[in-house]
């Protein structure tokens, strides 16, 4: 089959282009190299939609940053994703910061962020009763907010697909080719898929991918940033995001809390070599717990439950994202160097990519069937007692918990194998409905969450995975 357009990466950026384009009555696949949606940069990272104080005014990510700040709430709202309009603080802890603090404010306001001060001591403390003592200040931008990345590709994926879109998962494009008439032909090695237009949003290989289509002028530098997970009983020992004053390698190791009532604290900076290094560290621990200790001196690892690398995507010509047509083919756009704020900036990049689309293919005729909403999915955990009830009375799957941690019944394990981007992996499973991501982290829960995707998917318990490819949680009975 021809499609209208491919786009390659199923991250946060690459699903919403998706939805953007499912809006309109066009034939649209996406493809992800790995086994499922969200496995890059959008799975790991700091979750935070920025306020957009720290891009470069007039650039094109102070632009997109800003919009898509304004859009999140939304966009969250109609894909059924958690949201919440916590704010920022970026702390200094001498006069030299302090003045740092004064460049991000009139950064901001030339941005055009919306009721952006700076605070003194007294009201830093007011705000956040364990801030270290010793800060003098900080920039307070109410407008931040925090979100869950990967659970808002993921929505953007089923809602995508939903209004038309097609996933092909495990699909890398390996080479690319050009027939006659102009149509573009990605080949993975085993598959080929054919479209006229091709949108390349592949993260960390985007500059790899681009050369495929001839445009070797990109390179992109892989920087790792490692982060920590903190068990729910630390939830209010922050209350909005706190960051240290940024350095040239980035915004720092911050501490927030998360969407679901954890904390996370990171993340470091270290430029590497290999794109699929995500390996944590004795030394990044020790830098990203000592640098935290600066913002919150009382943090302790006793209730640290996990640990996690994710890598983001620098632009080594440019701290701007390039968002551009091919140099050889107006019927390639390149996504290049959507680092943070990518995440913020991903609805407006969205629509951006979409007008840039529709400049070259022309005008799109409506799809008279969309529909921008996506059905948030059951979480036991936040029905009330009688709710539960009848749901139970309808279907008992919801009655039995699996992952005690987070208290999340089969019912909506099962709902989450068979949704339109179904999970496939047990951190598929993981990823939409928080089984194996309490205090356990899966030790209780992981061979049970097994069982039902074997069962649900009608195959084998020793071929299910733990995140696709040769992960493979088991090889053989022993009895």
């Amino acid at each position: 089959m021809k499609y209208d357009v491919a786009i390659i990466g199923a991250g946060v950026v690459g699903t919403l282009i998706a939805r953007e384009l499912s809006a309109y009555d066009l034939s649209v696949v996406l493809l992800e190299k790995c086994n499922d949606v969200a496995m890059g940069t959008t799975k790991a990272n700091s979750a935070i939609v920025h306020a957009g104080f720290d891009a470069e005014p007039g650039t094109l990510k102070a632009k997109l940053s800003i919009k898509g700040c304004c859009m999140m709430e939304s966009v969250c709202e109609e894909l059924g994703v958690p949201y919440k309009n916590i704010g920022s603080l970026v702390i200094a802890f001498n006069d030299t910061q302090m003045h740092t603090l004064t460049n991000l404010l009139l950064r901001g306001n030339q941005n055009g962020v919306q009721d952006l001060r700076i605070i003194g001591q007294d009201k830093l403390r007011e705000l956040e009763p364990n801030v270290n003592v010793n800060a003098k200040g900080a920039l307070w931008a109410p407008t931040a907010a925090i979100i869950c990345p990967y659970g808002l590709a993921i929505a953007a994926a089923e809602n995508a697909v939903t209004n038309g879109v097609e996933l092909k998962r495990n699909f890398e494009v390996k080479n690319v080719s050009t027939e006659d008439d102009g149509t573009l032909v990605l080949s993975s090695g085993q598959e080929s898929v054919s479209a006229s237009y091709v949108i390349n949003s592949a993260g960390v290989y985007a500059d790899k991918v681009a050369k495929l289509f001839g445009d070797n002028d990109y390179k992109i530098i892989a920087r790792k940033g490692e982060y920590f997970l903190f068990d729910k009983k630390m939830d209010g020992l922050v209350k909005r995001v706190v960051f240290q004053c940024p350095t040239k390698m980035g915004k720092g190791v911050l501490i927030a809390p998360t969407t679901h009532g954890n904390v996370i604290i990171g993340p470091n900076a270290e430029d590497v070599d290999d794109k699929d290094n995500c390996a944590t560290s004795a030394k990044g621990t020790e830098e990203v717990l000592k640098t935290a200790r600066r913002s919150i001196t009382k943090l302790s690892t006793v209730d640290l439950i996990t640990s996690f690398a994710g890598l983001r995507a620098h632009n080594a010509n440019s701290n701007d994202f390039f968002i551009e047509y091919s140099k050889t083919n107006k019927r390639v756009i390149h996504l290049v160097g959507i680092e943070s704020p990518g995440l913020t900036a991903a609805p407006a990049i969205a629509k951006y990519v979409c007008s840039m689309f529709m400049d070259v293919a022309g005008k799109q005729k409506k799809n008279r069937n969309y529909n921008p909403v996506r059905p948030e999915p059951v979480r036991v955990k936040e029905l009330a007692d009688e709710q539960l009830r009848e749901l139970i009375e309808k279907d008992s799957a919801y009655g039995r918990i699996v992952c005690r941690c987070e208290t999340v019944s089969e019912g909506e394990i099962i709902d989450a194998i068979r949704a339109p981007v179904g999970a496939t992996d047990v951190d598929g499973v993981k990823r939409r409905t928080r089984s194996g991501m309490g205090r356990c982290q899966g030790g209780f829960c992981g061979s049970k969450v097994a069982e039902i995707l074997a069962r649900e998917m009608g195959v084998d318990i020793n071929t299910i995975t733990k995140s696709g490819g040769n992960s493979n949680l088991l090889y053989d009975r022993t009895k």
